[in-house]
């Protein structure tokens, strides 16, 4: 498991005193106004910004940072992702689990078939989608109550039942 968790992905400069607009990868937009620190990557090294202020704008989080104070310096960053420490996370309900910590588990069917590793889960407009690779074939299968039936993180497995048809596709 990695100790740190990516909460978003900076999509552009906004304004120009060194603003980004951020695409959230987390599932409550809402948890960017806890921030205080983030890491993000810079070629050969790794880099930590204080979060000085956070607003929203539709679908977006509009972060300042308090080492950046212009665009050309932030516009470096675009496509970059924003890290958090694993402790720092907000706790998850019984049964929630972060991407982090199933991309990479084992997928196996109700027959006790290896399927392939979960290489991805992306949102789509009604769920997640797992993206399974490295078995007899590649596919997509939705991450949802019908189809997942336990999750091990400890043992780094995630049991399905395939939906009929799923596999054809």
């Amino acid at each position: 498991m990695s100790d740190r968790l990516r909460v978003g992905v900076i999509s552009s400069v906004h304004g120009v005193h060194g603003e980004c607009k951020v695409y959230p990868t987390t599932d409550d937009i809402s948890r960017f106004r806890k921030l205080k620190k983030v890491y993000i990557e810079e070629p050969g090294r790794e880099r930590i910004l204080e979060v000085e202020h956070v607003k929203f704008f539709n679908n977006m989080a509009i972060c300042k940072f308090r080492e950046i104070d212009d665009p050309e310096s932030i516009q470096k960053y675009r496509g970059c992702d924003l890290m958090i420490d694993r402790e720092d996370a907000v706790p998850l309900d019984e049964g929630e689990y972060f991407i982090a910590d199933l991309i990479g588990c084992r997928v196996i069917d109700e027959d006790g078939n290896d399927l392939g590793e979960c290489a991805e889960l992306f949102p789509t407009g009604a769920n997640q989608v797992m993206d399974v690779r490295g078995g007899a074939k590649d596919f997509l299968m939705p991450y949802i109550r019908q189809c997942i039936l336990k999750v091990d993180i400890e043992d780094r497995k995630i049991y399905v039942r395939m939906l009929d048809g799923l596999m054809d596709l």
